[in-house]
């Protein structure tokens, strides 16, 4: 089985589509969706209702429990609190709803899956090598997926050692070699570095995951944020993948 994964779309709709017609050329048998589709960016509704038509597991988020009144918009600051209010106040009820039917944890033939991570699957952020050996050892899976920091990342445990970090565009691991903790980047608001948008490509069968990235028009998204009054350094920020 040929996997998609995305995650940490954050209403961003030039890089989710860029991302999904990347996705089509590859074929895959399924895509998923690690959550936070919702936030930051301009359009919420139309990432909804691609994100519930394309992926066949999705995952929520914290921005989006934000949005959804499920967690407090006071736990989020600055640019975050900002955007989390003006989406609430524009998400539309059909949106709403399914957005309220996700878990932000689920599970598959060998592989685990968190927004966060296992400790806390909606807030917790998998940025350490600690924090990475830790998710590893409280579950199960062959494959851990994870979201939530908008960095890719690929770490291995051979029962042994930890092994790998950080895994840029062109990344191919092999996942026979122990079990792994991925983390396919961000669709909306990469912060690695690299402005273009990230996916991640699983094949159960040959036991190997690959890395991808996508340009998509920057302007545009950049265009939508100002257009809707959201702070300037939402669009800056994109253009430098932070």
């Amino acid at each position: 089985m040929r996997i998609a994964v995305i995650s940490d779309i954050h209403s961003n709709l030039p890089a989710l589509e860029a991302v999904l017609a990347d996705i089509e050329r590859a074929a895959p048998d399924d895509v998923w969706c690690l959550g936070d589709i919702v936030g930051y960016n301009a359009q919420p509704n139309e990432c909804v209702d691609l994100a519930k038509e394309r992926a066949s597991l999705s995952l929520c988020g914290n921005h989006d429990l934000a949005v959804l009144g499920t967690i407090d918009i006071a736990d989020f600051s600055g640019d975050a609190g900002a955007a989390a209010r003006w989406t609430r106040d524009v998400l539309g009820e059909e949106q709403a709803a399914w957005l309220r039917s996700l878990e932000p944890t689920s599970t598959r033939p060998g592989v685990q899956l968190f927004h966060g991570s296992p400790r806390d699957p909606v807030w917790d952020y998998v940025l350490s090598e600690q924090v990475a050996l830790i998710s590893i050892l409280e579950t199960e899976a062959p494959v851990v997926l994870v979201g939530h920091s908008h960095v890719a990342l690929a770490l291995g445990w051979d029962g042994e050692a930890l092994a790998g970090g950080l895994a840029p565009s062109g990344t191919e691991i092999d996942l026979s070699t122990g079990r792994w903790l991925l983390n396919p980047g961000s669709v909306g608001q990469p912060r690695d570095g690299d402005a273009d948008a990230a996916w991640l490509l699983i094949d159960t069968a040959a036991g190997r995951a690959a890395f991808r990235r996508v340009p998509y028009p920057i302007d545009e998204t950049q265009a939508a944020i100002r257009a809707q009054g959201l702070p300037e350094t939402l669009a800056a920020r994109l253009a430098h993948g932070v």
